[in-house]
């Protein structure tokens, strides 16, 4: 650092100095009607001494999410709001294309009453719906976990298998492909046809294109979100006799325009038209 940098290294003091010597001061004439505001130390990636997580440039963490420790997220998958996913005392591992949706908790075992060191690991393309938990657990690719579900130590979830909403799922569980397993505790309910086996691909697909628009909205500048109000106010479109009346054509601006990933049968029509 030259002489320039440690100048303003030092101003840079003085004056966060005499900040919390004004907020002190103001502190104290509050008296019994202080209320302190601290500052968050919310990390949505935390690592763990020398367990770091490490999560694919394309994959989408959600702000408010909490990815700790011995974490790998893959490729195009998404951890949604409120989330919490701890590889403290063994190791998680998401595949590509997978969605752990809003307030799921996935956890590890570092030992239990069979004596087993267990993981958690889930595939590719894998569902994993709103506040579902699961805890040293393995699901294959493309299984579907509901709403609401626990996945207790052991439990294997095969390839293309459901587990119902609400299901508790108990230790060392198998459920075998292509089944749907539910209740508490949960068993066998039926076999899964195959448009629901094409829903979870699906879904996953869904979720990947949803997670890409989030992506997007929470990397906006605040110059960027302004722009888009005005944009919007500008083009909102009124009822169709308003508009007549008045000889107006709505157009959406492109600045207003999603990407045809978004929305796949936008492209399709497109393609079908030239």
């Amino acid at each position: 650092m030259g002489t320039l940098g440690r100048a303003i290294y030092v101003v840079g003091s003085w004056i966060r100095v005499a900040g919390q010597t004004v907020d002190r001061v103001g502190c104290s004439l509050q008296g019994s009607h202080l209320f302190e505001e601290q500052v968050s130390r919310h990390r949505t990636l935390m690592n763990l001494f020398d367990k770091d997580p490490a999560v694919d440039k394309d994959a989408f963490v959600a702000p408010g999410a909490s990815v700790i420790g011995d974490v790998q997220v893959g490729r195009g998958s998404s951890i949604w709001y409120g989330c919490v996913l701890r590889g403290d005392v063994n190791s998680i591992s998401i595949g590509s294309g997978t969605n752990i949706q809003d307030n799921a908790l996935v956890h590890v075992a570092k030992s239990n009453i069979s004596g087993n060191v267990l993981p958690t690991t889930i595939g590719n393309n894998v569902t994993v719906g709103h506040g579902a938990v699961l805890h040293g657990c393995t699901v294959e690719d493309e299984a579907f976990v509901g709403m609401g579900a626990t996945l207790l130590d052991g439990t294997h979830v095969e390839k293309n298998a459901m587990v119902a909403a609400g299901a508790l799922v108990r230790q060392n569980t198998r459920i075998p492909f292509g089944e749907v397993w539910g209740g508490n505790p949960a068993k066998f309910m039926r076999k899964l046809t195959e448009e629901e086996i094409a829903f979870i691909s699906q879904s996953a697909t869904n979720y990947t294109n949803l997670a890409m628009v989030h992506a997007s909205e929470n990397a906006k500048g605040f110059e960027e979100i302004e722009l888009e109000k005005k944009l919007r106010k500008k083009f909102a479109r009124k009822d169709e006799e308003y508009d007549s009346m008045i000889g107006v054509v709505r157009e959406t601006p492109v600045e207003l325009t999603l990407p045809d990933n978004i929305l796949p049968q936008k492209a399709q029509k497109t393609t079908t038209a030239s």
